[in-house]
C-alpha cells in the first residue's frame, strides 16, 4: 500500500516530463513558422511519399510533434499537416489569431488601452510570453494579446523574446 500511495505522489510529475525529439532533443510537441511560402506535407518522411497537404502562407505557425531524419511531422491549427522537410520550417515563433476578433493591448491587462484590434487568422510574430499574455507584433502594431485568443502559444508558455 505504501509503495502504492509514492507511485501516485509521483505520477503527476511524471505526467509533467515532457518528451523530447529523437533527432534534436528538443521538446515535442513545439511550436515553428513556415519559413517558405510554399511547403508539401507529405505522408511520410521523404521525398518520395504522397503530399496529403500544402501550406501556402510564410510564417504560418505549425506544431511539430514528430521527428525523423530532416523531416518533422507537422500540424497546424485544424490538426492537418504531415511530414515536411526541416528547411522549410523556421524556429522563429508566430501565432495566428483564433478569436473572431482581439485586442491588442498597450500592457498585458485587460484594462490596459487597446492600441489596435487584430481580426481572426492574422499571423503575428510573437516576442515574450507570461502570465497568461503574449507579446506580438501584427499588421504594423505590437501590444499584449491574450493567450486564449491566439494558436501557436501554449495557454501557460512562458516564452522569452
Amino acid at each position: 500500500m505504501r509503495a502504492l500511495l509514492a507511485l501516485l505522489v509521483l505520477l503527476p510529475g511524471l505526467a509533467a516530463a515532457q518528451e523530447r525529439g529523437p533527432v534534436t532533443d528538443l521538446p515535442l510537441p513545439r511550436y515553428v513558422s513556415m519559413k517558405a511560402a510554399e511547403g508539401y506535407a507529405r505522408r511520410g518522411p521523404a521525398s518520395d511519399q504522397r503530399v496529403d497537404w500544402v501550406f501556402v502562407r510564410r510564417n504560418m505557425p505549425l506544431r511539430i510533434v514528430d521527428e525523423y531524419g530532416h523531416w518533422r511531422r507537422v500540424q497546424d491549427r485544424d490538426g492537418e499537416g504531415g511530414w515536411m522537410h526541416y528547411s522549410l520550417l523556421s524556429g522563429n515563433r508566430t501565432v495566428i489569431v483564433e478569436a473572431d476578433e482581439a485586442a491588442l493591448r498597450r500592457r498585458p491587462d485587460a484594462e490596459a488601452r487597446a492600441v489596435a484590434t487584430l481580426r481572426r487568422d492574422v499571423v503575428g510574430r510573437l516576442g515574450e510570453c507570461g502570465g497568461g499574455w503574449c507579446q506580438v507584433t501584427a499588421d504594423g502594431h505590437k501590444g499584449w494579446i491574450e493567450t486564449g485568443a491566439l494558436w501557436g502559444v501554449a495557454r501557460d508558455e512562458l516564452h522569452g523574446d
